[in-house]
């Protein structure tokens, strides 16, 4: 789980950083072959220092943002929420115009999304979904703010089913228009970033720009609220005894600054190591593996040990978990090999943690509790 938190704000700073680099070589196009030029260097070497900057002045910003309190964390994420909805709704009346103008109704409603079968490829899309699932990664990362809300046993459940269905809301109907309107993804110049592209036909320069910046925002959003949320689940095993107390301090704002320095730092060192397709793959090993186990902790506490006043269900209880670890374990096992090695790295280092704390596992482990007490 911890693995899972830790990659969020990676990732997400990769993506951010990539998308100012091409918003900033858009506006200024030539300065970076010039610098190149000038200092005697290679293109590709001034477009890695680019690169560079841009991290180390997301993480600085990000972590800047956390160590004022959740309170500026919060403010700041609805404002990047505002920018990214007003882009995404220019995004899609510019597609629709696109469509309606070029192909009519054929354009707009087609089945060739869902289905070709002269590209289909059933392995294919059991890796592809695997990469999709990163458009869900952290939403559950809305429980580890549990004791910073109003209400939480009320407000924390519904955020979390309000955000994917949100989600996947938006994420369906952007991605449907961007197949719809450039079917063939063998024509794009980079796949990372294929969106600017699609963007940029439909809406011309504005989009381009507008939508490269959104994802940047969208990313960095998305880095300020996972590196609060592996900083709380650093403190929530701390003050359980999982890790040592000393991930456990609190400051006078109820801030884990020292789960949040590091996190920064980690985030830095990671963002400037990994690419974007290795903390991607890796990061889903580490949610995957967490979803798995809680569909088997919902089979073990609801149904073959069901609490007192709870009536056993067949199907919630036992069917609909079992299908979804099933389904969870298809995509796991879809994920390249690399990410499975330094996955199965991590977790046996963990489990020879756990193995000393627990002193050959003839002691319990530590139930670490995430939510407010």
């Amino acid at each position: 789980m911890f693995l899972d938190y830790l990659m969020i704000p990676i990732i997400s700073v990769i993506y951010s950083a990539l998308s100012l680099q091409h918003v900033v070589d858009n506006l200024a196009p030539g300065v970076a072959q010039r610098l190149a030029s000038v200092l005697g260097l290679q293109m590709a070497a001034v477009q890695r220092a680019e690169f560079v900057f841009c991290v180390i002045l997301l993480v600085g910003l990000l972590t800047f943002l956390n160590l004022r309190g959740i309170k500026w964390t919060a403010r700041a994420n609805e404002l990047l929420a505002v920018v990214m909805c007003l882009v995404i709704v220019v995004f899609v009346v510019q597609a629709i115009r696109y469509l309606w103008s070029h192909q009519g109704w054929g354009g707009l409603i087609s089945t060739t999304p869902f289905y070709n079968p002269a590209t289909f490829d059933l392995r294919a899309i059991g890796t592809a979904t695997s990469l999709a699932a990163l458009t869900y990664i952290g939403f559950d990362g809305i429980t580890t703010l549990a004791e910073d809300v109003k209400e939480p046993k009320r407000t924390v459940p519904r955020a979390i089913v309000l955000v994917c269905l949100l989600i996947g809301l938006c994420a369906f109907l952007q991605v449907y228009l961007a197949q719809r309107v450039w079917p063939d993804y063998t024509q794009f110049k980079n796949l990372d970033t294929a969106f600017f592209d699609v963007g940029k036909l439909v809406g011309g320069e504005f989009l381009f720009n507008a939508m490269a910046l959104v994802l940047a925002v969208a990313c960095f959003g998305s880095a300020l609220t996972g590196q609060v949320g592996a900083a709380r689940i650093l403190f929530g095993m701390g003050r359980d005894n999982a890790l040592p107390r000393v991930f456990a301090r609190l400051d006078h704002r109820n801030n884990p600054v020292l789960n949040i320095w590091l996190i920064g730092v980690l985030s830095l060192v990671g963002a400037l190591v990994l690419n974007y397709e290795k903390a991607a793959t890796l990061i889903n090993f580490g949610a995957f593996l967490a979803f798995m186990g809680v569909n088997l902790a919902v089979i073990r506490e609801f149904y073959f040990r069901p609490p007192a006043n709870h009536q056993r269900r067949w199907a919630a209880d036992l069917l609909v978990p079992a299908l979804a670890f099933l389904f969870c374990l298809a995509i796991w096992c879809s994920l390249p090999l690399p990410s499975k090695y330094l996955g199965g790295i991590w977790c046996a280092v963990g489990l020879a943690y756990t193995a000393i704390k627990t002193r050959g596992f003839r002691t319990a482990p530590a139930r670490i509790d995430l939510t407010v007490e």
